[in-house]
């Protein structure tokens, strides 16, 4: 499929589907024309990419990611080793502690709100 197909089906930009090739997230063949030609398993693989971004995973740590994850379940993949589960955790890790720093940031607005409603 043409970048045009697969930005449509996945609601991602052709730029951004561009930075996935550069980065090495996201390879394409490419016609005799030049054109960049995406198998159809490209449109899990974009998905799975705008999740790890979501979840605040940089392009250098999903590219060491993405060959261990299946694209169409983000389970293990055949190549998957302990490193991803320590780099999954880790991850994961750090996203609990933003959690918990929004957290906080919340209850002290909270307070204010409530403060302010007294008067």
């Amino acid at each position: 499929m043409r970048i045009g197909e697969l930005a449509r089906r996945t609601g991602v930009s052709e730029r951004s589907l561009r930075y996935y090739e550069t980065q090495g997230l996201l390879p394409a063949a490419r016609t005799p024309g030049g054109h960049r030609d995406y198998p159809e398993a490209a449109v899990d693989r974009v998905i799975r990419i705008q999740e790890l971004f979501a979840a605040g995973l940089h392009s250098n740590r999903i590219a060491q990611l993405l060959p261990c994850m299946r694209d169409t379940d983000g389970g293990p993949s055949a190549v998957a080793t302990p490193r991803l589960v320590e780099d999954l955790t880790a991850e994961r890790d750090r996203i609990d502690r933003l959690i918990a720093d929004l957290v906080r940031s919340r209850d002290t607005l909270d307070g204010v709100i409530e403060a302010a409603r007294e008067r």
